[in-house]
Formats: structure tokens, sequence, C-alpha cells
């Protein structure tokens, strides 16, 4: 499957990495170790030694620096050798590759493409753990599967009302209508009312309201989505535009996830989810985890045994529906710009 490398991919959280102390995560089938120094700065290279290509990240800190622990090749920041025990002089080009990296919404992000052409810009506007609107809690899980098989699932919420029936509790409107999908630069956005409805498990209701909710799923697999519920009559009255979250009466929340290809057939989905300040507390927090951990188990059982079938019969074709716009309009992009990549 096809993947960007321009783009700004999630390596871990941030209190993940500790200081002076190696870590290692795969992307797009390239090993990377990641580290921070005592001051704070965090830095990239490629997991792997250049002398007998031992990882890096079982390696120890000095630093800037990193030392492989296999022969003892000291590394500087960008990847260079400075010293080889034993040897007064360093060869010209031993060098690993270095990796942008910024600490940016509680994630350590990753420029898989030419770090000089990193544009910090394009980090997608994730809502970090430390955010003070929100109340999130966050977890993470490895997919056996395809990150495009992940994105896909992401960008076709139609399945709401079948694989999460009984956790998120979402009805049929989600599979019997269409929702709005605009495109983005670097994505498309979807949004959806849902009217005289009296909620779902994460947020009911004893009377019916109109329920709203909106994401942007953006390059290279980030999605970006809040939502509420609002009193019955506002969706007509504000002809289905986009609501003023300070009208919600309920149930405004933000989720922030993100996809990140590591192996060929290997996966890891990073997720946040909690209430606005003003709509829960950390009560309400720890039920909508509860809710997210059984319905992306869902997910995980689903795009698993998905990914198996069509590794039993890879050259077979999908028969596309009305609901695979927002996959077709992504999908378009990233090969295009993997295409523009290679020219």
């Amino acid at each position: 499957m096809t993947y960007v490398y321009n783009a700004w991919y999630v390596a871990c959280w941030s209190h993940d990495l500790a200081i002076e102390k190696p870590f290692a995560m795969t992307i797009l089938g390239q090993p990377i170790v990641l580290w921070r120094t005592a001051s704070g700065a965090i830095h990239a290279l490629e997991d792997r030694c250049v002398h007998r290509h031992a990882p890096l990240s079982l390696g120890r800190c000095e630093g800037d620096r990193l030392r492989c622990m296999y022969h003892g090749l000291l590394f500087g920041n960008d990847g260079t050798v400075v010293e080889i025990p034993g040897q007064d002089s360093v060869p010209r080009g031993a060098k690993t590759r270095p990796y942008a990296v910024i600490e940016r919404h509680s994630w350590i992000w990753v420029w898989m493409g030419d770090a000089d052409a990193a544009d910090a810009d394009l980090i997608p506007p994730a809502v970090g753990l430390d955010h003070p609107d929100f109340i999130l809690g966050h977890g993470q899980l490895d997919y056996e599967a395809e990150a495009r098989l992940i994105n896909d699932n992401l960008l076709d919420f139609s399945h709401l009302t079948f694989v999460h029936a009984q956790s998120f509790g979402s009805g049929p409107q989600f599979a019997e209508t269409q929702g709005k999908i605009e495109t983005l630069d670097r994505g498309i956005r979807y949004s959806r009312w849902t009217e005289n409805s009296t909620g779902s498990a994460s947020r009911k209701s004893d009377e019916p309201m109109d329920s709203y909710m909106t994401y942007d799923f953006l390059l290279p697999g980030v999605l970006l989505m809040t939502g509420g519920v609002f009193p019955l009559g506002t969706a007509a009255r504000l002809d289905y535009g986009v609501p003023d979250y300070d009208e919600a009466v309920s149930g405004v929340t933000f989720t922030s996830q993100a996809v990140t290809p590591m192996e060929k057939d290997t996966a890891r989905y990073f997720f946040s989810w909690g209430p606005h300040k003003r709509h829960g507390d950390a009560a309400t927090r720890d039920m909508h985890m509860e809710i997210a951990g059984r319905a992306f188990a869902e997910d995980k059982a689903m795009i698993e045994a998905q990914h198996r079938n069509i590794a039993r019969a890879p050259d077979r074709p999908i028969m596309p529906t009305a609901h695979d716009r927002g996959i077709t309009i992504f999908n378009r992009k990233v090969e295009k710009m993997a295409k523009d990549e290679q020219a």
C-alpha cells in the first residue's frame, strides 16, 4: 500500500520518551532511535550503527550524542560518527541518517522525508493531554494489519452502526444517511447533524436533542474530532451549518487519533478522548475511555480479520459503496503526493 514520506508521523507519547534513554520505533519500515537530552532537546537517527548495523537504541546517551554499545562508535545528533575507540581518524561519510523531530500536542512527531524539507506548520493541530480546556484520557493499540486499513475505517463512519452498536450505541443513521464531506488541502472534513436524538452510550439525554459531530482526517493519518449536544431545533435553525459550542447543553468532547505504519503488516494506533471542562470531569473522562476501550477493540478485531482475508487474495478487487467517498478522496491525495515525491 502507498504512503507519503513528506509528512509528520507520531512516534510515541511525549511521556514515553524518558531523559537520556534511547527509544526505538519503526515507521514505514525504517528503524528509528529517539532520545531526549537532560536539557529537553529531542533527536532522532536511523537505528543502525554504520559499523556492524547494531541498533543504536541499545546504546548509551552522552548528552547530545549517542554511543553504540556494541563497539563504542559515538554519533553526533546529526548522525555523524565523531569517535571510534582505538582509532584516531573517522572515515569521511561515516554517518547514519538523521530525522527531523518535534514535540507537540503530547506526541513526538518524526518527519519521514528529507529532513531539510520538514515543515512544522504541517503538524496536524491535535489537542494535547495538557490542554487547559479538555480532560483527556489516552492510550494506544498495536495492530497486525496495514495502517491504511485503519485509515479507511476512520474515513467511513457508516461502520459505527454495525461494529459499534453495543459500545458506542450508534444508531442506524450512520449507515442509512450520508454525512457531509468537504475536501481540505491535506485531507477531508466530515460533519453530521443527528436531529431529535436521545444520545448515545457516552451522552444520554432525557429529552430529544440535536447532536453534532465533525472531524478532520489529515495526512498522513490523523483524525481530529469534536462534537456536542444542542437544543432540539438547533440544526434546522443553523441550516445544518457549524454550531457555536458555547451553546451546547452537553457532550462537548475532543478526540485526537493517529495511525502510524510500522512494518508492512503492522501499525500503531494512538488515541485520546475526553470532555470539555464545562461538560464533564475526570469521571466523565474515565467513562469515555471505558467505552473507547471496548469500541477500539471492536475495530481492531474487524480490521485484523479483514487484513488476513486480503492477504489470502491480495489481487481480488473491492467493491466501493456510496460511503467510500471520503476514503476515495483521501487515498487519491496520498497516491498523488507519493507519486510527486517519487518524481
